[in-house]
C-alpha cells in the first residue's frame, strides 16, 4: 500500500479544523487567528486554493467580528472544502463511522 502525502496533509488540515471547532470558546482571538493562519499557509504551500481562500476570509471575519457565531459556519466550509479534496474512503476514520454532523450551534 502506497503512502499518499497529499492525503496526509489533507488529514492534518481536517484535524486542525476539527480541533479549532472543539476548542472554540477556549481560545483567545489572537490564538485562533494564528491557528487559522497556519491552516492557510499549509493550504497555500500545497496549492489547495479553496481552503486557502476560505481560511483567508475567516481571518478577515475574525479581525472584524472576533469569535462570533460566524466562525462555526466558516469552519464547516473549511471542513467541506478539505473533504472535497480527499478520496471518499479517507474522509471518515474507522472510529468515526457515524455520519458527520455540522459544527453549527
Amino acid at each position: 500500500m502506497r503512502h499518499d502525502p497529499m492525503q496526509s496533509i489533507l488529514s492534518d488540515l481536517l484535524g486542525r479544523v476539527d480541533g479549532l471547532a472543539g476548542q472554540r470558546g477556549h481560545l483567545s482571538v489572537p490564538r485562533f487567528q494564528d491557528e487559522v493562519d497556519h491552516i492557510r499557509h499549509i493550504a497555500r504551500a500545497f496549492h489547495i486554493d479553496t481552503v486557502e481562500g476560505l481560511a483567508g476570509t475567516l481571518e478577515s471575519a475574525l479581525s472584524l467580528h472576533g469569535l462570533g457565531p460566524v466562525v462555526l459556519s466558516y469552519l464547516d466550509f473549511l471542513r467541506d472544502a478539505i473533504a472535497a479534496e480527499m478520496p471518499p474512503a479517507a474522509i471518515l476514520s474507522p472510529a468515526a463511522a457515524a455520519p458527520a454532523t455540522p459544527l453549527r450551534a
